[in-house]
C-alpha cells in the first residue's frame, strides 16, 4: 500500500525532499503544506532583486505548486498553515487561509520543513510601516513596493551577516545613503577579524557608512522619516530601516508536540534525520546537526545542507540506507566586488571549543602576475599542529574566491591535510592561475610551518602582546618602508641583509616582515641559518595594516554620526 507523506514547509529542504521522493516513487502521496504564498524560491536572491540586479520578481522562483503538480503529481497547498501535530493519531491540524476553514490531515510519515525565522529585536520602533525584516517573498515584496513607491534618500541596515551586507550592497545600487550598524566589531562572523577587514574597507570605499560595535536602541518616527537610536547615544535620521540581526530555527511546531530539540535550540534528529517521533522527520533550517570537523551539535542554517539533506531524506523514505553525517559550513558572499568565502571552522570557534591549531595567510595573485587582470587573492589556513589536517579556511579576492574556497571545501570534506593542498595538480594558463596556485602557495607556507622551516608570528600577538626584546626587521625597500611601517622597526632590504648581519643583535630575537610575507620568509631562513631565532609575520604587513587601519576607524567618531548627533 502506497505510503502518505505529508511535508510542512515549501523552502529548500521541503520541496527537495519532495521531488526527489517523486523521482524514487512513483506511488507515494506527497502533500505539501506551505502557509506562505509560494514555494521553493531563492530566498539568496532576495537582495539582489531589491537592488535592480535580478530584474523579474518571476526568476526568484526555482519552482511553483503548479508545475510541481503537473510534473511531479505532487499535492501542493499553500496558505495552508500547519497548526498543530496529533502525534498519537498521525494527525495534521491545518488552517487553509484562502478558504478561512481548518481541517485535519492524517499522514504515516511526516517531514518538518519550516525553517528560521528573522530575529526583530526587542526595541521600540520595530513594527513602523518603514522597518522591514527581510526573509521570504512577502518581506521582499513589502520592502520592494515601499522604495519604488516612495521617495527614499537613505537607509539603515542593522545587522552584519550575509544578508546585512547584501542588502547595504543593494540598496547603495539604488544611490540610497546606507549605513550598516553591527553590534561586534566586524561583518560576516564565519570570517575572522583580520580577513573581514578587508570586507569593512570595501564597504566604506563603495560608499557605506559602517558602524561597528553599535546597537540599535530605539526607532521612532516624526513627519514620515525615522529617527534611529544607536547604543552609542546618537541618533540617525533614515528613510527606512532593515533589521538583519540575525535568524533563529523555527521549532514552535515540533515544541507543541513534544519532540526533542537539541542543545543549540533546533530539532534534534539523527543521523538517518528522524525526530524523537519514529514517524517524523526533519530537514533545513530547523533542525541541529552535527559539524563536520569537530563533531559538535549544530545548526548550520545554510540552502546547501538544507538540499543535501532533503535529497538525503527521501532516499530514507524510499528505503534506501542513507546516512546524513553532518555540515561543514561552506558559505560565499558577494561584497560589491570583492568575494568573501569560507569552510570549516574560523579561528574564533577553534579557540571557543579548545581545539589545538596552527594558521598562516598568504596573499597571492589570482592569475598570473605577468598577464593583465591580475588582483589579490587573500587566503588564510587553519589546520591541526600534530598532523596539518585541515580544519578551516577563508578566502577573500576581487577575482577567483569562489574557485579556490570550492578546492579547500572538497580537501576538507574528505581529512586532507596542507600537504595535500601542496600536492594538488591544478590547471594552469596564464589568465587563470599560476604555476603554483593560490591553494598551493598556501599549502607550502603551512607545510614550512609544520616542518619548522620558519616560525610564525600572528598580527594579533605581535600588537597585542609586548615584544620587548625582538628585534622588528622590515625586509622591504626604503621606499616601500617610508609609506607606512610597524612602529620601531628596522629597515634593512632583502637584498642588502646578508652584507649587514652585523647590524642584528645575536641575543635578540628577529621577527622579519615585509608587504606579503614572502620576502621576510627568505630573510627569516638566512638567518634561522646563521644562529638567530626569528620569527615571521604571517600574512606579512598587509594584514597587519589593514588590521590597523580598521581599528583606527572604529575608534574614531564616524563622520556622518557626528553631523546627525545630539
Amino acid at each position: 500500500m502506497a505510503e502518505k507523506i505529508v511535508i510542512i514547509g515549501g523552502g529548500a529542504g521541503g520541496a527537495s525532499t519532495a521531488a526527489r521522493l517523486r523521482r524514487l516513487d512513483e506511488t507515494a502521496e506527497i502533500i505539501i503544506l506551505e502557509r506562505g504564498e509560494a514555494i521553493s524560491y531563492a530566498t539568496c536572491g532576495l537582495p539582489y532583486y531589491i537592488g535592480g540586479v535580478i530584474e523579474e520578481r518571476e526568476e526568484l522562483f526555482v519552482q511553483t505548486p503548479t508545475a510541481m503538480k503537473e510534473r511531479f503529481q505532487i499535492d501542493v497547498r499553500v496558505r495552508h498553515e500547519a497548526l498543530q501535530i496529533i502525534r498519537e493519531r498521525k494527525e495534521v491540524v491545518i488552517r487553509d487561509h484562502g478558504e478561512g476553514r481548518t481541517y485535519t490531515e492524517n499522514y504515516d510519515k511526516l517531514v518538518l520543513s519550516p525553517g528560521a525565522y528573522p530575529v526583530v529585536p526587542n526595541i521600540p520602533g520595530t513594527d513602523l510601516k518603514n522597518v522591514f525584516a527581510l526573509r521570504s517573498i512577502t518581506d521582499n515584496d513589502r520592502i520592494k513596493d515601499y522604495i519604488t513607491n516612495h521617495p527614499i534618500r537613505s537607509a539603515v541596515v542593522a545587522g552584519g551577516g550575509f544578508i546585512g551586507v547584501e542588502i547595504a550592497e543593494n540598496l547603495t545600487r539604488l544611490n540610497l545613503e546606507v549605513t550598516l550598524v553591527e553590534m561586534t566589531d566586524q561583518v560576516l562572523s564565519n570570517l575572522d577579524y583580520e580577513m573581514a577587514a578587508f570586507i569593512h574597507h570595501e564597504l566604506r570605499a563603495k560608499g557605506v557608512t559602517l558602524l561597528l560595535n553599535t546597537g540599535v536602541a530605539a526607532i521612532t518616527e516624526e513627519d514620515n522619516r525615522l529617527n534611529v537610536a544607536l547604543s552609542t547615544g546618537q541618533y540617525l535620521p533614515t528613510d527606512i530601516v532593515i533589521l538583519a540581526v540575525g535568524i533563529r530555527p523555527n521549532v514552535k511546531l515540533a515544541a507543541d508536540a513534544d519532540l526533542k530539540l537539541g542543545v543549540t535550540g533546533a530539532i534534534l534528529v539523527n543521523d538517518r534525520l528522524q525526530t524523537s517521533d519514529p514517524s517524523i522527520y526533519a530537514v533545513g533550517d530547523a533542525v541541529q546537526i552535527r559539524d563536520l570537523v569537530s563533531g559538535r551539535d549544530n545548526w548550520l542554517p545554510l540552502a546547501g545542507p538544507a538540499n543535501r539533506q532533503g535529497r538525503i531524506l527521501a532516499d530514507i523514505l524510499s528505503g534506501r540506507a542513507e546516512r546524513y553525517n553532518g555540515a561543514q559550513r561552506t558559505a560565499i558572499a558577494k561584497i560589491f566586488d570583492l568575494t568573501a568565502a569560507s569552510t570549516g571552522l574560523n579561528e574564533k570557534t577553534l579557540k571557543k571549543w579548545g581545539i589545538p591549531y596552527l594558521s598562516c595567510i598568504t596573499h597571492s595573485n589570482s592569475h598570473a602576475g605577468y598577464y593583465p587582470g591580475a588582483s589579490p587573492l587573500s587566503i588564510k589556513l587553519l589546520f591541526a599542529p600534530e598532523d596539518g589536517k585541515l580544519l578551516g579556511a577563508q578566502v577573500v579576492g576581487y577575482e577567483g574566491a569562489d574557485k579556490r574556497i570550492d578546492v579547500l571545501a572538497a580537501a576538507l570534506r574528505f581529512e586532507k591535510t596542507v600537504f595535500d593542498l601542496a600536492e594538488l595538480e591544478l590547471a594552469y594558463a596564464p589568465p587563470f592561475s599560476s604555476a603554483k596556485d593560490p591553494v598551493n602557495m598556501a599549502g607550502y607556507v603551512a607545510g614550512n610551518i609544520l616542518n619548522g622551516d620558519m616560525a610564525v608570528i600572528t598580527w594579533d600577538r605581535l600588537l597585542e602582546q609586548p615584544q620587548d626584546n625582538a628585534v622588528i626587521l622590515d625586509v622591504r625597500e626604503p621606499d616601500e618602508f617610508r609609506l607606512g611601517a610597524i612602529p620601531g622597526a628596522v629597515n634593512i632590504p632583502l637584498d642588502q641583509l646578508r652584507k649587514r648581519l652585523d647590524e642584528l643583535p645575536r641575543e635578540r630575537e628577529i621577527v622579519t616582515y615585509c608587504y606579503v610575507g614572502l620576502r621576510s620568509y627568505i630573510a627569516a631562513r638566512i638567518l634561522m641559518q646563521r644562529g638567530w631565532k626569528v620569527k615571521n609575520l604571517s600574512g606579512g604587513y598587509k594584514t597587519l595594516s589593514a588590521v590597523m587601519k580598521d581599528r583606527a576607524l572604529q575608534a574614531a567618531k564616524p563622520t556622518h554620526a557626528e553631523t546627525v548627533g545630539v
